[in-house]
């Protein structure tokens, strides 16, 4: 691919699939200040702007072979964007709480085997998370990872309310079924 030639998001994507390292060049270097301004905008440390675009173009490419994008490649990436940032500050907002309330650590010692319990659930939710189709799998972790309500995920990836409840109960639906299966084996 030259790298004097411009080609669509359409064309990029085609390219992108068949693993052309210019086309990614290409995305990255159209789209990087632009997510980047989306980013900044939301936070207040450009050291975490900057690390949550790099781990969207490092999704992108390890995502490049499965990845189905409908909309735009701009609006793909930008709302990817804005959820990663949601992500961040929920979590962060989830640690300032736990420890402002959370007792002396002493006090929440926990067995191996129950950190053990613990890790391989979380590979198993993250696993089954990453199988359930992409608006899907956007809905569920914007609504439990990131924390927003409904209408918040309806207004940040421009889809209804409605559409919003149907992706979760899609997505409940298949993370119970996988889940009595896996605890059944597991116990």
């Amino acid at each position: 691919m030259p790298a004097t030639k411009q080609y669509s998001d359409h064309e990029l994507l085609s390219l992108l699939k068949e693993d052309s390292d210019s086309a990614f060049t290409q995305i990255y270097y159209q789209y990087w200040k632009l997510l980047f301004a989306i980013a900044a905008s939301k936070l207040e440390n450009t050291a975490d702007a900057e690390e949550i675009v790099q781990e969207i173009f490092t999704d992108l490419w390890r995502r490049r072979q499965e990845i189905n994008i409908e909309l735009s490649l701009k609006a793909y990436l930008a709302a990817a964007v804005k959820f990663q940032v949601y992500t961040y500050l929920a979590r962060k907002h989830k640690e300032s709480q736990r420890q402002a309330y959370s007792p002396t650590p002493e006090l929440h010692a926990t067995s191996p085997e129950d950190l053990l319990h613990r890790k391989e659930l979380q590979e198993q939710l993250y696993d089954i998370t990453q199988q359930l189709p992409e608006k899907c799998r956007l809905v569920y972790q914007l609504s439990r990872e990131a924390g927003l309500s409904n209408k918040e995920i309806a207004a940040t990836l421009s889809i209804s309310e409605k559409t919003v409840e149907n992706q979760m109960t899609k997505a409940l639906k298949r993370l119970k079924l996988a889940f009595r299966s896996f605890l059944l084996t597991f116990f």
